[in-house]
């Protein structure tokens, strides 16, 4: 048996002001588990996105999040309609899944996603996936350079190796960027 505190876990650089990731203190084998804390705006995920083999299971504990979710995969148990299994979905076939204190949201693996804190109050949530190894993930967002919705690639930022940034497919143009602030939570700088 292992035990951790998650206050005593670093937080991990990523889009929700706090990430601690349980997984390896753990000794998980075959099950990822995240702990978040999104402050107002924040959100889940670097971009819109899928995992082709995992499924993942949230569970809201405090505040509620918002997840933007795409047509369901094809072979999806939930899946009323065949969808290419890389198909983010238009954004006006999108739906949105409002997922308040001690609720819980599951996505099918395949299923493009991407979960918000849209309210004024902090989201401290559980994330789990399963299995551990997530196959090939399709990652989107909006680029203000070419003004549309594109593939996008989760790179460190070349003028400071301490900051994370979103690069457009296309064009090359960075999307957005996310640092650790000095209160020691991350943060969206664009």
């Amino acid at each position: 048996m292992d035990h951790v505190v998650v206050d005593d876990l670093d937080n991990s650089l990523q889009p929700a002001a706090v990430m601690r990731h349980l997984t390896d203190p753990l000794g998980c084998a075959d099950l990822a588990i995240n702990y978040y804390e999104l402050a107002p705006g924040d959100s889940f995920a670097f971009a819109y996105h899928n995992h082709e083999v995992q499924e993942e299971v949230f569970v809201v504990l405090s505040g509620t999040a918002t997840w933007v979710v795409g047509p369901e995969p094809a072979g999806s148990e939930d899946s009323a309609d065949l969808v290419d299994p890389v198909d983010p979905g238009a954004p006006g076939e999108r739906r949105e899944v409002r997922v308040g204190p001690m609720e819980a949201i599951r996505v099918p693996p395949g299923q493009f996603q991407r979960g918000w804190n849209f309210g004024e109050d902090r989201v401290t949530a559980l994330a789990l996936g399963a299995p551990l190894a997530y196959g090939e993930q399709l990652k989107r967002d909006d680029c203000p350079a070419c003004g549309d919705e594109v593939a996008v690639s989760i790179e460190r930022a070349s003028d400071d190796e301490s900051e994370l940034i979103t690069v457009c497919g296309d064009c090359g143009a960075e999307v957005a960027r996310w640092r650790r602030g000095d209160d020691g939570e991350n943060e969206r700088v664009r």
